[in-house]
């Protein structure tokens, strides 16, 4: 019999998540809300039909009693095209913050996926299929803030 994971199977090692279904992305928008990313730090390969983001992400799944960021790629694969609202390229200063990472379907296999940002801001990608993941690629350091953000 198999047995599902469980939170603290995580422990201290990295992520690395995939998401083939709007089930699976709520979990990767929960590990990627309050994730902030210079504007600097996404990325369109339209050649390889990805778009990809280098975020400082919350480590939300770990009882530390420091607050930790991690930089993580949150990566959307069979992205046919990209828009966006709110989000000035041209401000190379601009920092974003993620609020949601959500799914809108299609008429088939296809659809949207919608990065809600702080500030009225979103990112969009048009998708043959859903696929998106989440990979931790350093480690952990205490959030300069040294505190969890106030939504309220």
């Amino acid at each position: 019999m198999t047995e599902d994971a469980r939170f603290e199977d995580g422990g201290e090692r990295p992520l690395n998540l995939g998401a083939l279904d709007a089930e699976d992305l709520q979990v990767i928008s929960a590990l990627a809300q309050d994730a902030v990313l210079p504007v600097t730090e996404i990325r369109w390969q339209k050649a390889k039909r990805r778009l990809g983001l280098l975020v400082n992400r919350l480590r939300r799944e770990v009882g530390t009693p420091d607050v930790e960021r991690v930089q993580s790629l949150l990566v959307i694969d069979n992205v046919l095209g990209v828009s966006s609202q709110g989000v000035d390229r041209a401000d190379k200063d601009l920092v974003l913050q993620i609020l949601s990472i959500d799914w809108e379907a299609g008429q088939d296999a296809d659809g949207h996926v919608v990065l809600t940002l702080a500030g009225d801001g979103a990112l969009r990608a048009h998708v043959e299929a859903l696929e998106v993941g989440l990979r931790d690629v350093t480690r952990p350091y205490v959030a300069p803030s040294r505190k969890m953000p106030d939504h309220g």
